[in-house]
């Protein structure tokens, strides 16, 4: 597990013990990864959370043409693997959560055991600092890396 802020390695600690994902992320809106676990390649992670944020980009700007308010988590179930993709708001703005897993354990316990990471983010998180969550210094080239590697340029 690799966390930016330290504080998130306890509350997600408990989230993998207890859901047996096999992938997490824990970033931004705008994509800036905050906490991940079971990526092998950085640029995994950040074609990742590039994806998962213009997923729920994309779902909240449907949600706001059919006047639908904001919708809650995306869940996608194959046959082999699942993934549940939830944003959340924290005092620092609103983090989304990714989340693969497979058959071990079933796509309720996921969603039980997220609702839980988020409240103890929330219990765990210090206030925030004045500007919000800073950037890695590295953010702007990994996601520029990330887009390359994407969309083929």
């Amino acid at each position: 597990m690799r966390c930016v802020e330290p504080w998130v390695a306890g509350p997600l600690q408990a989230f993998l013990d207890e859901s047996s994902a096999r992938v997490t992320l824990l970033m931004t809106s705008s994509g800036q990864v905050i906490a991940q676990d079971g990526f092998t390649r950085s640029v995994d992670v950040m074609a990742a959370a590039a994806l998962g944020a213009a997923i729920v980009a994309s779902t909240d700007a449907i949600a706001q043409l059919t006047g639908a308010g904001r919708y809650g988590a995306v869940l996608h179930q194959g046959t082999a693997q699942g993934l549940y993709l939830a944003p959340f708001d924290t005092r620092r703005g609103r983090w989304i959560g990714l989340v693969v897993f497979g058959p071990e354990t079933s796509a309720g316990l996921v969603q039980l055991f997220f609702r839980d990471l988020a409240q103890a983010l929330a219990a765990a998180e210090p206030e925030a600092r004045p500007g919000g969550v800073l950037l890695a210094e590295n953010f702007e080239r990994e996601l520029n890396a990330s887009l390359r590697s994407l969309f083929g340029r």
